[in-house]
């Protein structure tokens, strides 16, 4: 059975998605972009606060969903700009010990409210 995923503690959805979906004992979240929970603004900052944040609304959705950041299992990274990576990947790593998720880094063109990067992920409860 399928079970919607809401919380105030990450950014509304900003269109017709829900920010979780768990499906058995999967959690699959809709992507995340650096907005401030509170006031739906982007972070401020460069690409190091942007991830930050990101990670921050993720691990807000996957608590509601009764998972955490320690039960990822595939993220799927979207960046503006492929130059970031290593920025990225340093903040990225300091959110993991040991059994690292598995990976696909992605460079678009664009990203909503033109942030600089979006993060999904699979997890499991």
């Amino acid at each position: 059975m399928r079970k919607i995923v809401a919380t105030e503690k990450a950014p509304a959805a900003i269109g017709p998605y829900a920010q979780a979906n768990i499906l058995d004992n999967l959690v699959f979240t809709s992507g995340q972009i650096p907005l401030v929970p509170e006031t739906g603004a982007v972070v401020e900052g460069g690409i190091e606060e942007q991830t930050k944040q990101v990670f921050a609304n993720l691990k807000a959705v996957l608590e509601e969903a009764g998972s955490g950041l320690d039960k990822i299992i595939k993220t799927t990274c979207f960046l503006k700009d492929m130059n970031d990576f290593a920025a990225v990947n340093a903040v990225y790593g300091s959110y993991f010990e040991g059994a690292f998720p598995s990976r696909s880094a992605i460079e678009v063109a664009r990203l909503p409210k033109d942030v600089m990067i979006e993060i999904e992920v699979i997890a499991y409860i």
